[in-house]
């Protein structure tokens, strides 16, 4: 293996999971070139990994023009890959990868499909270790090449030490009290589908304000401040004086630096969810009533990393329901995901990791 070419198109979280297959294959071929195509807005979590050689951009204009599009096809084609991965395994990657002419093709087995591949990998329909199906799932796309001792199933984050440094002093900055744990508070989801009810957050933003000494960050987009200051003017007195509104990282690997500084993460899941998680910080997910938990409750123990959805309370509501049906019904199944539900949980992670 001289050159592997591994395709990640979609968002943060799935291309940092994917980022395993690059850290495996590296360490399997050490002395094999390794690119990683992917969306160029998820680049900063692919910063500094030693494991890839060259990251590979798929940017808007690859997205919106026919003519950028097979230009990018025919650039991997003069690349001659020995090896491609398609962990994406969507109808853009299909053409990507018919067009490198690599000399072995993996992905998933489609229908339809199966043609462009050489060998087509089922899915797995239920995680078998407490990985989660997301990591097992991309896993499965290396067993063709019996590399098992090799895997790298904990995707990583690579901070320099400046950018350490940079995260310490904006907690300086802010008057952050470093004697005290701090929990970065997930409060808004990518999407309206994805997120918490606000008063609902609120009443679990309050409960840790009010019932352990830490300090608290916000984790949201500067376009979601309206929605973060309703949850903030929702908690007590007591909460607010312990949370610092506007520490919030400028870019995405300054994020990255503050969340290494913290010491936990609680709230809706996504890509700051599968950053801290990089970063070997215990977690605790809220997941969307249409999101399936065996996919992404990624190294489930129950103690560092823990997760609840409504299905675990009220799996009556979930009969007969398919995942288009249930993000029609996300809203009204949030309504029924009251915080009491969650808050015996919550307390065995908090008191593990506040107290």
């Amino acid at each position: 293996m001289k050159k592997i070419l591994v395709i990640q198109q979609k968002m943060i979280g799935d291309v940092l999971l994917s980022s395993i297959l690059c850290n495996t294959l590296k360490k399997a071929y050490p002395e094999a070139r390794i690119d990683y195509l992917v969306h160029e807005n998820t680049i900063p979590v692919l910063e500094n990994n030693p494991n890839i050689d060259q990251i590979i951009r798929f940017t808007e204009e690859h997205k919106n023009s026919k003519k950028a599009f097979f230009k990018l096809g025919k650039k991997l084609r003069a690349e001659k890959y020995d090896l491609l991965i398609d962990a994406y395994s969507k109808l853009e990657s299909w053409l990507l990868s018919s067009m490198s002419g690599a000399k072995k093709k993996i992905s998933y087995k489609k229908i339809g499909r199966n043609f462009i591949y050489d060998i087509n990998v089922p899915y797995a329909n239920s995680p078998k270790t407490n990985l989660g199906l997301a990591i097992e799932r991309r896993l499965s796309l290396l067993e063709p090449l019996k590399i098992e001792s090799f895997y790298e199933p904990i995707p990583k984050l690579f901070l320099t030490e400046e950018e350490i440094q940079t995260a310490q002093n904006t907690f300086s900055d802010f008057g952050v009290d470093s004697s005290k744990k701090t929990v970065m508070m997930s409060i808004i989801g990518s999407e309206e589908k994805k997120t918490y009810p606000l008063s609902y957050m609120a009443e679990l933003v309050n409960f840790i304000g009010e019932n352990y000494n830490v300090n608290i960050l916000f984790n949201y987009f500067p376009k979601q401040i309206e929605q973060a200051k309703k949850i903030y003017n929702l908690c007590s007195e007591k909460t607010k004086s312990k949370i610092f509104f506007d520490l919030l990282g400028q870019d995405l690997r300054s994020f990255i630096g503050i969340m290494h500084q913290c010491d936990a993460i609680i709230g809706n899941d996504g890509g700051a969810i599968n950053m801290a998680k990089a970063l070997n910080k215990p977690s605790f997910i809220v997941f969307s009533p249409w999101i399936e938990k065996k996919m992404w409750a990624t190294f489930e123990d129950g103690i560092n990393h823990c997760s609840v959805h409504l299905n675990d309370f009220e799996p009556q509501l979930f009969i007969h329901k398919t995942e288009k049906i249930l993000k029609k019904e996300s809203e009204s199944l949030y309504q029924s995901f009251n915080p009491k539900l969650i808050l015996p949980q919550l307390i065995e992670f908090s008191t593990t990791h506040f107290c």
